[in-house]
Parts: structure tokens; C-alpha cells; sequence
């Protein structure tokens, strides 16, 4: 299609009329909004269905049955209303109905889009999206605060948590996994903000790594045998970098034959092995009492005899008996934590365990983290919205009050093209790291020649 327009000198001149790409919909077909005049026809059958539909019963019954009763009852409703509408928006306002009663409302078409990573609510109108690292506003809304607080009411009950202005803060998860964080006024001041961090429903592998460029195909082995000779390993990076990620695939490395305990905040790891024991932490109770830290369960599962623990991420006084269990026999260990480089993640390991009160000396601090971790990998969202594994340093030991580390690999950045991609290199730095013989005694075979200044691989 054409359109016509005129030039300052009166010309007349025909330009194509701009369409949205095949792989971008308009907004109403890709999260199926309802006019104004649907809308407010939903709104209105949506209150009758309310006054009939006994909703205790509903828990009654299975999620089909469900459907089929409100489906049902609002086609009825509509006959009676004589609603002037198409099949199609039919359809389409008991659909939006189904998500109201048994769903999360608005979110329900949001949490069915797989190429959406984070949805972020910030208040009942406004909604945004990331999609391939790159934030994007989304047209839905909330009718109201009442509509939105309704929504999360749901979310947290789901999995026993509560929210409420003596508890205006908390974390849950959705039934897939997704993390989800909540906080309502008085702490937000423009109306409740919700937080999901989408679950990955299809497990991605180290093999989907190297594709999507995260990691070169020359350091593949090399992770694996680092997991596999049983080094303890910390991920380091800035949120939504990819730390939870990478820490699902390498875990895939560890033996079937091993003894796994995970323990995190909120679920999120996705351990394939058969031997592995979830532990997950409790806030307190309406009596701010029941509470069961990560640094309780750290506790715990030392009585429990595990092969290895993995901490879904350290973020206070358990930092300390992650170290302890680190040194005293649980070999092949794993964590995440915020940071911004690796020798940032020591500094963090350093002030948390600061926070528990216990007085070290920094030169015992600083050996004994020296003598737990072994290696430390860095992730980054970089400014393309690619997730990159950056570096790879290993802890050498100490000298004098001074932590001595070793960079093993490294992302070196080079520039941003035409397109906005950042164009880098992988590159090995040269450095045969000192755990290479331990590797020998575990019987893993790894060419030397990986670690040589050569092995280089362009990425865009």
C-alpha cells in the first residue's frame, strides 16, 4: 500500500505505508485486548458470573471442569444479555473472564510467551517486558490497585506466604518455577509493584550456550572438567546476567552417583540428578516468629551427608558456613553472588561474613576464603542484551594479606557494530591454571594446549 504526500514545492509523491514486521503483531493480536465496548461488556458479565458461581466448589473440581462451568455460564449470561458481538470477541471476553477467575488476570497471555524473560508491573498502569535483554512497555493493564493487589493476593497464597501492610515485602514463585517479588504501599508509593522473573521451561544445555554465544565451544571442557574434578566454584554477576542459568547447566556436569543438596530462597535450580535433596528458606510468620534462613539450612545439611552443596545464591551470614562446609570436605561446591567482577565477589564474601558478627583477622578471613573457592566465573548482560561468560580466574593462594588470582579465559570486547552488537573475542590468556594436575588425578584427559594463547574465538 501507498499513501500520497506533498513536498513543499507542491509535488505529489507516493511512500509505501510503514507495516510492522511479520514477527511482530500489533499489540492487539499479540496480547488479545479487548475494545473499550468488549471491555466494558466482560466487566459487566464478569460481576454476574461473581454472583452466581459458588467459587468454593471450584477447588472441588479439576481445572477443566472449571473452564467448562464458566464457559458455560457466560454464554448464557450473554444470550440473556443479548450481547452484540462476533464469535470471535465472544471467544475472546470469556477467555479474558477465565483468566480473571482462574488465572492471573492480565499476566496469563504474558506468562504464556516463551520469548519473555521478565515481566515487571510497576502499579496497576503500567507493564513492561523483557525480550532478548531488551526492556519494552506493554499495552495491558490493571482495572485497578484492588485488581492488581487481587492478582499477587493469589500469587502468594498459592505457595503459603502472605502480604499484607505489616508484611508489605515477599518473595514467592509461580507453579512453573518463575521467582516472583512483591512490594505494596506504604513501602511503594505509587500502588503495588510486582517482579517475575520468568522460569525456563525448556532446560537449555552448554550446547545452547555455544549457539546463543554465552560461551565458546574451546572452554566447554574445560567447565566440565573443573565441575567434574570437583573444584569449588563461584558465579559472579550483576542481575539477570545469567548466574541461575549457567549454575542449572554446569550442575549437569556433577555425577549421578553424587549426593546433591541444593538450597536456595526461592526454587529455582532444575537438577536432573536422582540423589538430590531441595531445601528452600522460610520467612517469619505473622508473629515475626518461624523463621528458617539459608544459613539454617547451610547448618543442616552438613548432618545430612552430601557429596556436594549448591547454594543458590549467597547474599548474607551463610557466606560463612558456605566456606566452612567448602573447607572441611564438601568438594565440588557451588554458588552464585551479585558482583560486578571477581575480585568484587571476594570483597562480598568478605563483608557478609563481616555481618555475622564473628571477629576475624583479615589475613585468616582472606586465606580461608583463598583455600575454599577455587574458581570464580563472571556472566554479563552485556549492552546488546547477549548474556556473556567474561572471565575465568582461578585463586592461586596468598601473598601476604593479599588474595592472588589467576585470569584463565577472558571476553575481550572490541567495539559495538553498525547493528548495535557487541563484537568481542573469547580468548585463552595463556595461563596453565595450577588445578591442571588435579584434573590428571581425577582422570580427566584435558588437552594443555586449550589453555594456549591461540585458542581464540570471534563472536558477535
Amino acid at each position: 500500500m501507498f499513501t500520497r504526500t506533498k513536498t513543499p514545492d507542491n509535488r505529489l509523491i507516493e511512500e509505501p505505508v510503514p507495516t510492522l514486521p511479520v514477527d511482530q503483531p500489533e499489540p492487539e493480536t499479540r496480547y488479545s485486548l479487548l475494545s473499550a465496548a468488549a471491555e466494558e461488556c466482560k466487566e459487566r458479565i464478569y460481576g454476574e458470573l461473581m454472583k452466581i458461581l459458588d467459587l468454593t466448589l471450584l477447588d472441588h473440581i479439576s481445572p477443566e471442569e472449571t473452564r467448562q462451568q464458566i464457559q458455560s455460564i457466560c454464554k448464557q449470561l450473554m444470550e440473556k444479555q443479548e450481547v452484540r458481538f462476533s464469535y470471535q470477541d465472544r471467544q475472546k471476553i470469556i477467555q479474558h473472564i477465565e483468566h480473571e477467575i482462574i488465572g492471573l488476570g492480565p499476566l496469563e497471555p504474558l506468562l504464556a510467551d516463551k520469548t519473555i524473560s521478565d515481566i515487571l508491573v510497576n502499579g496497576t498502569n503500567s507493564i513492561y517486558l523483557e525480550r532478548k535483554g531488551k526492556l519494552e512497555r506493554c499495552p495491558l493493564r490493571f482495572t485497578s490497585d484492588r485488581h492488581l493487589t487481587n492478582i499477587i493476593d493469589r500469587i502468594v497464597s498459592r505457595v503459603g506466604r502472605r502480604i499484607d501492610e505489616s508484611s508489605p515485602l515477599v518473595d514467592a514463585r509461580l507453579e512453573d518455577g518463575s521467582r516472583v517479588n512483591v512490594i505494596i504501599p506504604p513501602l511503594a508509593i505509587d500502588g503495588p509493584v510486582l517482579s517475575i522473573r520468568r522460569f525456563a521451561v525448556e532446560r537449555l544445555s552448554m550446547e545452547n550456550l555455544i549457539k546463543l554465544g554465552t560461551v565458546p565451544d574451546f572452554l566447554a571442557p574445560v567447565l566440565d572438567a573443573i565441575i567434574k574434578a570437583r573444584l569449588n566454584v563461584v558465579i559472579s554477576g550483576g542481575t539477570g546476567s545469567g548466574k541461575t542459568t549457567l549454575l542449572n547447566i554446569l550442575s549437569a556436569c556433577i555425577p549421578d552417583s553424587d549426593r546433591i543438596i541444593t538450597i536456595e530462597d526461592s526454587a529455582e535450580l532444575q537438577l536432573q540428578q536422582p540423589h538430590t535433596v531441595r531445601l528452600e528458606s522460610r520467612p517469619a510468620n505473622v508473629e515475626n516468629k518461624g523463621e528458617i534462613s539459608q544459613r539454617d539450612l547451610v547448618r543442616n545439611s552438613l548432618r545430612m551427608r552430601p557429596d556436594r552443596i549448591v547454594l543458590g545464591e549467597v547474599r548474607g551470614a551463610e557466606a560463612l558456613d558456605m566456606l566452612q562446609a567448602m573447607n572441611t570436605g564438601h568438594d565440588g561446591s557451588l554458588s552464585t553472588i551479585h558482583a560486578n567482577a571477581p575480585r568484587d565477589a571476594l570483597s562480598r564474601i568478605e563483608n557478609m561474613i563481616a555481618m555475622t558478627g564473628i571477629n576475624f583477622s583479615v589475613k585468616a578471613l582472606r586465606s580461608q576464603i583463598a583455600s575454599a573457592i577455587h574458581v570464580i566465573i563472571q556472566v554479563q548482560r552485556q549492552q546488546d542484551g547477549k548474556r556473556r561468560l567474561v572471565s575465568v580466574q582461578e585463586i592461586n593462594g596468598m601473598e601476604g594479606d593479599i588474595i592472588t588470582m589467576s585470569e584463565i579465559f577472558r571476553f575481550q570486547r572490541q567495539g559495538i557494530d553498525e547493528n548495535g552488537k557487541v563484537m568481542g573475542e573469547f580468548m585463552a590468556t595463556g595461563i596453565v591454571p595450577s588445578f591442571y594436575p588435579a584434573l590428571k588425578q581425577h582422570g580427566i584427559d584435558l588437552p594443555i594446549e586449550v589453555f594456549s594463547e591461540e585458542r581464540r574465538e570471534s563472536h558477535v
